[in-house]
């Protein structure tokens, strides 16, 4: 199917048009398909549909679904069951059609009341974050997209093949093991946001007028380390045991904002046990830092 494709050109329906059904529907669209349909209700939606998915019209869901070859899901993840319901009680949804959702969160198995019509069902969840603009799609590219089909083998292989179209690696994720691998995911990416935000706060009240520009470089090497190293790659006063810094740092913290040292703390007390686990922080050196740790400030 993509470069190249040999499949059929399906006609998709967007469930909405918020940032990834949007950018995913632009990525179909891309792919070959044909965007025919999508359903916008906030003015940020109706300018994204306009934007990403041109040829579109603009439909309620129900209608959007008796539309489509493939109806793509792409609602938050509390409001998913319910749509699922109310697409089967109002007939929207019929035998041979292919259903997919992109909630990281569910499996599967919400999809049920439409896989007993006959409706092929995939959980397909882009390991990315979405912005809802069109530089969304160039990355996917360099993604991976998470397929769920539970023991559907043919909507797993359909889930795969439409990953490839989208230049996407798929990874097969087990129904039982869906809300550990968003979870996972929410831990590493929207936290590192926060982080990473709260790091530029810092550094702007330490006099630093261009935070990024001395973040920038330090982090991606920090990752990237991490990615190739694992705890190996730890480094700073934890990992050295400088007690002392620690507690400098509690207190400059909570002169400056206090909401951050709680996270400071107990990211150290993480940092302390992943490296004493890997045999770079001694004993003795341990026992400095969660003594350093479990002081107030003062």
């Amino acid at each position: 199917m993509p470069a190249g494709r040999t499949g059929p050109r399906l006609r998709v329906g967007v469930i909405s048009a918020g940032r990834v059904g949007a950018v995913l529907g632009a990525a179909l669209r891309r792919a070959g398909h044909e965007v025919i349909a999508a359903s916008a209700v906030s003015e940020a939606s109706q300018r994204r549909a306009e934007e990403l998915l041109p040829d579109a019209a603009v439909m309620p869901p129900d209608e959007v679904a008796r539309q489509a070859d493939l109806v793509l899901l792409a609602v938050p993840d509390d409001a998913l069951a319910g749509l699922v319901r109310g697409l089967v009680n109002t007939e929207s949804l019929r035998a041979g059609q292919m259903l997919l959702h992109t909630s990281g969160a569910h499996g599967s198995a919400v999809l049920a009341p439409a896989a007993e019509l006959g409706v092929l069902t995939v959980a397909m969840h882009p390991a990315m974050t979405f912005t809802g603009r069109a530089e969304d799609v160039e990355r996917l590219t360099n993604a991976c997209m998470a397929v769920t089909a539970g023991a559907n083998e043919a909507g797993w292989h359909v889930g795969e093949a439409l990953a490839l179209e989208l230049g996407m690696e798929p990874v097969q994720v087990p129904e039982e093991s869906r809300q550990l691998y968003h979870a996972a995911l929410t831990h590493g990416a929207n936290h590192l946001i926060t982080l990473v935000n709260e790091c530029s706060a810092l550094l702007r009240e330490a006099g630093v007028e261009v935070p990024d520009r001395v973040m920038a470089p330090l982090l991606s090497a920090s990752l990237d380390n991490a990615l190739r190293f694992g705890d190996r790659a730890i480094t700073g006063p934890v990992m050295r045991g400088d007690a002392d810094t620690v507690r400098t740092h509690l207190r400059v913290l909570a002169e400056t904002d206090p909401a951050v040292v709680d996270g400071y703390r107990e990211l150290a007390r993480r940092t302390a046990d992943r490296a004493t686990r890997s045999g770079l922080l001694r004993a003795d050196g341990a026992e400095d830092v969660a003594a350093a740790l479990d002081e107030e400030p003062s």
